[in-house]
């Protein structure tokens, strides 16, 4: 794709006046050809105090490494900086968040790009809403933050699938991520030639925030194509110039940088490493896979905290360690940019997951992604974390600090009454008949066009008197088995079961009287795809052969169940209305077999425009499921297993006047019905003995 054009943000008048006189002067030169030179009138301009655009023109803007340092505008600069995902903050809440890192002492925001948030079906390329990357890095420079942006293709990043959009997954032949295949690289070019050109005009040069971009990720701990990452310096390179650092990031060992390193003089290594490491005998190594003098000791992602999987205590980190630990890298002129100063949310369906040394050993992550950061996922920064970050901070960064902003109001709202409007089998009557995929064996979610949330699987077999025994040997990642005689009872299922891909067991299934074949029904959750490690390949649903008595079941029905993702419309209605008889007739009840996941609504009252405040749902006494607010995903609840009970609800997201909370309840309804909208956050439910991550 043909470079676009490099062109600078807008002068102001002052510059056009210098243009005209210049015109002018030419002409009158023209005319002296002509006229006696002591014809010519004298040509003078009221003098001027230079302003920012005469500064520009007299001295590039310029952002580069030399004599192992970071410089800017020629003089030299310690980065001090912090992560901040745009895709996990509401856009009404970008600028407070801003602010609050500047309120920290922080002079850069370094940000990821999540290709699967900005391309969610294949040519489909959506910047809008929480997607809208360019209003985030004008704001960041509207408060004079610089940016560091990592560009991908893969981003890690706790989010889905490592940033890659999971359509990836179902290109034929199979796609080698993270390779130099060409059909891969083909689609990273045609996704670069969309983003980079709207990138290009905010680079440093050109009057905009971005100093640095980063190509991949952590590669080292990955792969060693170099081949691969050589070819995205070079599409970086045509789309941004020569001028541009671009970086790569790596784990501070030997090995990892020797993988992930790019082999060039122009492109410059930063390392990662625990907190609490000794810095210095790290950046000493990163000196050997720089260019000599080309190597600003950089920690690309000092630890403020960590990340929770369901079924862990949360994970918190000691404030004064932490500080104790910057002050490390800061006092001898090193440059660290703080993994997460604010961590935010994984809104909707986009939360990334973890392996251990098994592909089974699946450990899917919070919908919080507070991180245990100095900014909480709700915008605190009353807490000793941020307290002592900021002393340190504030002695080696003498721009002026911004004025503290004071935290968040919230509100408890107060309890909810839930009511069921739609069963799991009236979502399947609701289904176009178009969208059902018939198939001799079971499919991924990927190849049936459901990337994300839940695919029901449909079959039929003849039941034993005995009962029957069914296995499914791969699953990812959480299959519930119900049984129906539908010829006789229209709309009742009964539970019989849950596989796990983490706890893969069979599942008796009792024999029930059914004139016909017994239907079979498997509801799969995607609970959110591997983002970091060898088993980054996560295609979701059921991916083997389903055995019934040991002998392969055949003839299946793929139904997808329309819940919407992060940044899309609705696909379905989420009235306050039965929608079913089946709903009708719904009883609360302990028994087993009633447990069927079903769509439940309720509404709550804000009165006036000033009541309207941060808010938190507790999910205490249900099961598990999804949850919307004014049809807006604000992510999955799991309080039996925790240590998240409460999702976040930000104050933008609600309006004067009744406001919709939806549920998708998989498992176990509170007895009453009830929900309540409190004023505070909740890690402490659940057992943390799961074996969700065992």
């Amino acid at each position: 794709m043909a470079m676009t054009s490099r062109r600078s943000w807008p002068s102001t008048g002052r510059q056009t006046r210098h243009q005209l006189a210049f015109v002018l002067l030419l002409v009158l030169v023209a005319v002296g050809i002509y006229v006696p030179v002591l014809a010519l009138p004298s040509l003078s301009l009221p003098p001027e105090i230079p302003g920012d655009d005469e500064k520009m023109i007299m001295m590039p803007r310029k952002f580069y490494i030399k004599d192992d340092s970071f410089w800017k505008d020629g003089n030299h600069f310690q980065i001090i900086g912090g992560d901040l995902h745009y895709f996990r903050v509401l856009p009404e809440y970008w600028e407070d968040r801003l602010l609050r890192a500047k309120a920290l002492g922080l002079n850069t925001i370094q940000v990821y790009v999540p290709w699967n948030l900005h391309e969610p079906k294949p040519g489909k390329m959506v910047f809008e809403g929480i997607g809208d990357l360019v209003s985030f890095l004008k704001l960041c420079d509207k408060l004079d933050f610089l940016v560091m942006l990592r560009a991908g293709p893969y981003i890690c990043g706790e989010w889905d699938l490592g940033g890659f959009p999971a359509w990836l997954l179902s290109v034929k032949p199979r796609l080698q991520l993270r390779t130099s295949d060409p059909a891969y690289l083909k689609l990273v070019e045609r996704w670069w030639d969309v983003l980079l050109p709207k990138v290009f005009p905010l680079l440093y040069s050109n009057g905009g925030p971005v100093i640095m971009v980063q190509i991949e990720n952590e590669y080292g701990s990955y792969g060693n194509d170099k081949a691969y990452l050589r070819k995205l310096v070079s599409m970086a390179r045509g789309h941004l110039g020569d001028d541009i650092i671009v970086y790569t990031t790596d784990g501070g060992t030997k090995e990892t940088l020797e993988k992930g390193t790019v082999p060039v003089d122009d492109v410059y290594s930063a390392v990662d490493f625990t907190t609490g490491d000794d810095p210095w005998p790290i950046f000493e190594l990163q000196k050997k896979f720089n260019a000599p003098g080309r190597s600003p000791p950089l920690s690309s992602e000092f630890y403020t905290g960590w990340l929770t999987h369901w079924g862990e205590k949360i994970a918190k980190t000691d404030a004064e360690f932490t500080a104790t630990s910057l002050e490390k890298i800061l006092s001898r002129n090193g440059s660290a940019v703080l993994y997460m100063v604010h961590g935010g949310t994984n809104f909707g369906f986009y939360n990334g997951a973890n392996t251990g040394s098994e592909e089974s050993d699946y450990k899917p992550d919070l919908t919080s992604y507070d991180y245990d950061a100095p900014i909480k996922e709700s915008g605190d920064i009353d807490n000793p974390k941020f307290q002592a970050l900021q002393r340190v901070i504030k002695k080696y960064n003498v721009a002026s600090h911004s004025i503290i902003p004071s935290n968040k109001q919230r509100k408890a709202y107060g309890l909810i009454k839930m009511q069921m409007t739609t069963s799991l089998i009236d979502l399947v009557s609701m289904t176009d008949p178009a969208d059902v995929i018939i198939s001799a064996n079971p499919i991924s979610m990927e190849s049936a066009g459901q990337m994300f949330g839940f695919l029901l699987y449909e079959s039929s077999y003849i039941a034993k008197k005995s009962g029957n025994i069914l296995r499914i040997p791969k699953v990812h990642d959480r299959a519930q088995v119900f049984v129906s005689c539908l010829s006789q009872d229209v709309g009742v299922l009964r539970y019989i079961g849950t596989t796990e891909r983490w706890n893969n067991q069979p599942v008796s299934v009792p024999t029930i009287e059914c004139t016909t074949n017994t239907s079979l029904f498997i509801l799969v959750e995607n609970m959110g795809r591997v983002n970091y490690g060898p088993y980054i390949f996560d295609e979701k649903g059921i991916l083997s052969s389903v055995y019934l008595d040991g002998q392969i079941l055949h003839g299946w029905k793929m139904i997808p169940i329309p819940l919407h993702n992060l940044n899309q419309e609705p696909n379905l209605s989420f009235e306050m209305q039965h929608t079913k008889k089946r709903s009708e007739k719904f009883n609360l009840t302990n028994d087993v077999g009633q447990k069927e996941p079903a769509l439940f609504a309720g509404e709550f009252s804000i009165n006036t425009e000033e009541e309207i405040k941060d808010t938190y749902v507790s999910f205490n006494g249900w099961g598990k499921g999804i949850a919307f607010v004014n049809e807006f995903n604000i992510g999955r609840y799991w309080p039996s297993v925790g240590p998240q009970c409460n999702l976040y609800v930000p104050a933008p997201l609600l309006k004067p006047g009744k406001n919709t909370l939806v549920i998708f309840e998989l498992e176990s309804p509170h007895l009453e019905l009830l929900l309540e909208a409190v004023d505070q956050e909740d890690f402490v439910c659940g057992s943390y003995d799961s074996k969700v991550n065992q």
